[in-house]
């Protein structure tokens, strides 16, 4: 009978645990800046908006404001909820939410269901964003300094 050598650790390349954590890093950062560019760019496309729907100047406020006002709203309700129903869910429903409201708004036919599409991003952004931060923080502990030499 031959003895068999255990196996040691597999050093031919990056661990797949190592790329998971990118990938989730790239994923949460990603999130994020979407979240957080969303408002910047709606007031870059504030003229063609107004051109192409006809809206008006008072309500043209509206549609950056709806957003703001639901996103800043429900961030509490949104970080208690990834607390209640895990982080991970609620930054995918968050994210997901998000996305198709990004959708349902890039196709928006007039004022109102772009405001309603805004007001949704709102809520996936409320959803997606303490979640997204509280991940970083649990995936990815706080490393103590190296001792000074």
């Amino acid at each position: 009978m031959t003895a068999v050598a255990p196996a040691g650790p597999d050093t031919s390349g990056p661990s797949s645990g190592g790329r998971h954590l990118r990938l989730a890093l790239f994923v949460i950062a990603a999130a994020q800046l979407m979240v957080v560019l969303d408002a910047t760019i709606t007031n870059i496309a504030l003229p063609a908006i107004q051109t192409d729907l006809g809206v008006s100047d008072a309500n043209l406020a509206w549609i950056v404001n709806s957003y703001a006002l639901a996103f800043g709203g429900l961030l509490l309700l949104g970080g208690k909820a990834g607390d209640l129903f895990g982080r991970r869910k609620m930054f995918q429903v968050g994210t997901a939410v998000f996305t198709l409201a990004s959708l349902l708004g890039g196709l928006a036919p007039n004022e109102s269901l772009l405001i309603g599409a805004r007001v949704l991003q709102g809520v996936g952004a409320a959803l997606a964003a303490p979640s997204a931060l509280a991940l970083i923080t649990t995936t990815f502990p706080a490393r103590s300094p190296a001792p000074a030499a």
